[in-house]
């Protein structure tokens, strides 16, 4: 004898388990995604600035099995409320900050799969910066100001937090 609630527990286990496509991911992603490349003020540093690097992909409360399922096909990051002090934003996010995850398996997944929007550009970049930072040279002020330039050419200078001129100043 069979229950309909046991079929159903049946089906949700399928669903869970259905197989992901790299290219569904690399589409989403080229929704959903961001490669951010930032400046941090940092006074105990030599060039006195942090250079942060983040893959961060978010999703509402109901497609936060896709974050998990991601997360589970990259094998790093972290998933996490958006803002959880902000009770009207139910988003979850998936955050990837290390750097050697995001040489070793980010980057390369993204090689491989590449996005169809302008967000391909963000990605180069991203890949840019880090290839930089991988080397050492981001600690010198000739790397760092390669890296300063590098991500000022992208479009999107008006949302940055500092300068291009304040990050070359210094």
């Amino acid at each position: 004898m069979s229950s309909e609630n046991a079929r159903y527990a049946d089906n949700q286990q399928v669903s869970r388990k259905r197989k992901i496509s790299d290219e569904y991911f690399a589409g989403f992603i080229d929704g959903e995604g961001c490669f951010y490349v930032g400046f941090s003020k940092r006074e105990d540093l030599p060039l006195k600035w942090q250079i942060i690097t983040e893959f961060h992909l978010s999703q509402n409360p109901g497609g936060r099995n896709i974050l998990e399922a991601f997360l589970e096909r990259i094998g790093c990051g972290y998933t996490k409320p958006n803002h959880p002090k902000n009770p009207k934003d139910r988003s979850w996010v998936l955050i990837v900050k290390d750097r050697k995850d995001l040489r070793e398996k980010l980057l390369p997944f993204f090689r491989k799969h590449p996005l169809h929007s302008k967000k391909q550009n963000d990605f180069l970049t991203f890949a840019q910066v880090l290839e930089i930072i991988n080397r050492g040279e981001h600690l010198k002020r000739q790397g760092f100001n390669k890296v300063v330039k590098i991500v000022f050419k992208s479009p999107k200078t008006n949302l940055k937090w500092y300068s291009k001129e304040a990050l070359l100043a210094t």
